[in-house]
């Protein structure tokens, strides 16, 4: 997934009207973390709560996961705290 697809997907899931289908965490597969996700990183975290976060949507990182977007409802737990859609930067 290339950041301009990523941003796309985040845009097209945050025009749901249930809140429960926009974006509520962000899965992305180790190698492409390091091949360039990671750029979109715009802010350190302040605290554990916030973990990495791309638009303020929370991102987990792993070598055994899919490079994809959950729905709120999909994350359940693992996205929160939900926090709304930032701009791009």
């Amino acid at each position: 997934m290339t950041p301009d697809e990523l941003h796309a997907a985040l845009d097209a899931m945050n025009a749901a009207a249930d809140d429960a289908d926009k974006p509520g965490l962000i899965e992305v597969q180790t190698d492409h973390w390091i091949g360039g996700l990671d750029a979109l990183q715009t802010a350190k975290p302040k605290t554990l709560v916030d973990g990495i976060r791309i638009r303020d949507i929370k991102v987990a990182v792993g070598a055994g996961v899919a490079t994809r977007i959950l729905t709120r409802a999909e994350a359940g737990e693992r996205g929160q705290p939900f926090r709304e859609l930032s701009n791009r930067d």
